[in-house]
């Protein structure tokens, strides 16, 4: 019995993708670097503003495998761009809204759990109209420990006064797989977002849905 759901934000609710484009290019910018591609992001984000960075200099998904900061001057060229375009190109993915009010008519408290930066997560939630269906919201930066670590989810269910046992956790990564798995939470996966270039068909969840509705629909039945 599900009482719950959990939701992870970038990838999974909203097609972000655009919005973090235009503030990596003008970080780029600022350094007197050329622009990087729009798939490149794709592949990049998931891991938090930081580790992005880390990324889009360095050309590479390796680079947030090594534990130095980003340079302090990239990294505040990076959040500078990225408030101003924060919520102005992105969009719910094709379901989300119709599966937000499918878990809403079932009296389901929601919540998201994501990497991004407490800054900006409540105005991309509010920008893009979600902010209402949404009970608790846990940002990479708010808690010790991040995604992969259950630490937020467990907290997130602790606000939401459920047990993870009877949470449904909804991500697009391996970093949602292991945070909801690692909870004791059922997990399904959705393949369209942004799991840094790999497939979320190789990992064991629970269930792989093309989207929000359809796993209202899964839980439903």
């Amino acid at each position: 019995m599900i009482k719950a759901v959990l939701l992870d934000l970038d990838g999974t609710l909203l097609d972000t993708v655009l919005d973090l484009h235009a503030a990596a290019c003008g970080m780029l910018a600022d350094l007197g670097r050329p622009p990087v591609a729009v798939e490149d992001i794709r592949a990049y984000v998931g891991r938090g503003i930081p580790n992005l960075v880390k990324r889009v200099l360095a050309g590479a998904l390796e680079a947030a495998d090594d534990p130095t900061p980003p340079p302090a001057a990239a990294l505040a060229s990076f959040k500078k761009h990225y408030e101003h375009f924060n919520g102005r190109a992105a969009k719910p993915f094709p379901g989300v809204v119709e599966g937000l009010d499918a878990f809403k008519a079932m009296g389901l408290p929601m919540g998201v759990i994501t990497n991004k930066a407490q800054a900006f997560t409540l105005p991309l939630l509010e920008r893009t109209g979600l902010l209402p269906y949404i009970s608790v919201a846990v940002a990479g930066d708010q808690l010790p420990k991040p995604k992969p670590d259950p630490m937020p989810v467990i907290w997130a269910c602790g606000r939401m006064n459920v047990s993870p046992a009877d949470t449904l956790m909804i991500g697009d990564s391996v970093h949602d797989f292991h945070a909801g798995k690692n909870a004791g939470c059922t997990v399904f996966l959705v393949p369209y977002g942004y799991n840094e270039g790999q497939d979320v068909r190789g990992l064991a969840a629970d269930a792989i849905v093309g989207s929000l509705l359809e796993a209202a629909q899964h839980i439903q039945a």
